[in-house]
């Protein structure tokens, strides 16, 4: 699949916004932590997938019941669903001088995951920060993709090939309006 960058310009995929925020102390703190055992931007994209993966536990899994949208806040709380984790993977990426791109899969809901763009690689790579459970193993490569959920097109399954350079509104305002994360589930997109 052919990777679409939703606006030509690479600097939108380093911008901070109110939802990657990356120049909060907190992102800001994080991103040197990882950096500081990383000898390079392949080391150093590895060092935040496996963070956001591994050391935020997904809502649902940990049946928490709080929602984030803010990458500082799912860093401070470190909860989320799929789009926090989104969020925050990409906050920390371009806190490290690296493009990153929010992506989308149509699976029973809408799920998030990021795009990268490392400097030698001059191409998009997705990535799967939701994090692993039984059933579950995304795995940080750039040879092939090894994503939480591959695509069933049988059962009408899809891969959104655009990449956004920030969330899609859709995702952004179920979120955001969500009271707790059992609103949230009944809230989801299905389609973008």
């Amino acid at each position: 699949m052919e990777l679409i960058q939703n606006t030509p310009d690479i600097s939108a995929y380093l911008a901070a916004c109110a939802v990657i925020d990356h120049g909060h102390p907190l992102v800001r703190s994080t991103a040197a932590t990882l950096a500081a055992d990383a000898p390079d931007a392949y080391a150093y994209a590895k060092a935040a997938f496996i963070f956001v993966r591994d050391a935020i536990p997904h809502s649902a899994d940990a049946d928490d019941p709080r929602v984030t949208w803010r990458a500082s806040d799912v860093l401070a709380l470190r909860t989320g669903i799929c789009y926090a984790k989104a969020h925050a993977l990409a906050a920390l990426l371009r806190a490290g001088g690296i493009p990153a791109a929010l992506c989308y899969q149509k699976l029973d809901t809408v799920h998030g995951l990021v795009a990268l763009r490392l400097p030698d690689t001059h191409r998009w790579v997705r990535q799967d920060p939701r994090g692993n459970k039984p059933g579950v193993d995304a795995q940080f490569r750039l040879d092939r993709e090894q994503l939480a959920y591959p695509v069933r097109t049988e059962c009408n399954e899809l891969d959104y090939p655009v990449l956004f350079a920030e969330p899609h509104p859709v995702v952004l305002q179920c979120l955001r309006e969500a009271v707790d994360r059992s609103h949230l589930w009944q809230t989801l997109p299905i389609d973008l």
